[in-house]
């Protein structure tokens, strides 16, 4: 399927989808989906990116490196690789409680986005699947399930859930070499540690943590991470 359905096609998107669908459609890149189930979860996956970036800006979960980092220890064990879920504890609980109980949390930026990719999964396929797929667990990082269908590529597209990186170059704390950041919508943004801000804002925040006589300023990366949705759109 080509860039020419409308939203008639799609009856009930929301207000958020409805916009996903406009980037969609509008960007140069040729989107193609098997129908348009396949499509509409897409959109609900994005939704979801958007929405728990959201409420993890609005949790107490703290920025920090590994090496301060904390987990909430009924669910998972701290690892020289990460945080591995206890046997005895089902993964959607796990990452729903990241979401509920924040105070509990502490983490850098790529391991939020790992999470917020989780929970949006968790919110749109079926919970035993989900706990089938991903255990046993290990979270920190780029370590991550397998089944965590991700790819990264050169382009910037703005199509809202997307995640883009800020590089710093003259970072003095390598936990400040760049800011992971989910793309909300039209110039907004969430990054870990930062909060909901502007481009121009996410830039500012990190040039405020370049090393002493650091003069590079931040820059946004020309590349793009997303979800592999079609993948996923499997476990429906």
């Amino acid at each position: 399927m080509e860039n020419e359905s409308s939203p008639k096609d799609l009856p009930n998107l929301t207000p958020v989808q409805e916009n996903i669908f406009t980037s969609l459609k509008e960007s140069p890149t040729d989107y193609r989906y098997l129908n348009l189930s396949e499509l509409k979860y897409e959109l609900k996956v994005r939704e979801r990116i958007i929405a728990n970036a959201k409420l993890m800006n609005d949790s107490d979960a703290k920025f920090s490196a590994f090496e301060h980092s904390k987990f909430n220890p009924a669910f998972w064990l701290k690892t020289p690789y990460g945080y591995r879920l206890k046997e005895s504890k089902l993964p959607s609980d796990a990452i729903e409680d990241i979401f509920t109980n924040g105070s509990a949390y502490s983490f850098e930026c790529v391991t939020s986005i790992v999470l917020i990719y989780y929970k949006s999964i968790l919110d749109t396929i079926r919970t035993p699947y989900f706990n089938r797929l991903y255990s046993p667990l290990l979270v920190w990082g780029h370590n991550y399930d397998d089944d965590l269908p991700m790819v990264t590529y050169k382009g910037l597209d703005y199509i809202p859930g997307d995640v883009y990186y800020f590089f710093n170059p003259d970072f003095e704390d390598p936990i400040w070499m760049g800011e992971n950041s989910v793309f909300i919508k039209e110039d907004q943004y969430f990054g870990h540690g930062v909060g909901l801000v502007t481009h121009d804002e996410m830039i500012e925040a990190l040039n405020t943590l370049r090393k002493k006589g650091g003069k590079e300023s931040a820059y946004l990366l020309n590349q793009v991470t997303r979800l592999k949705f079609s993948d996923l759109y499997r476990y429906t």
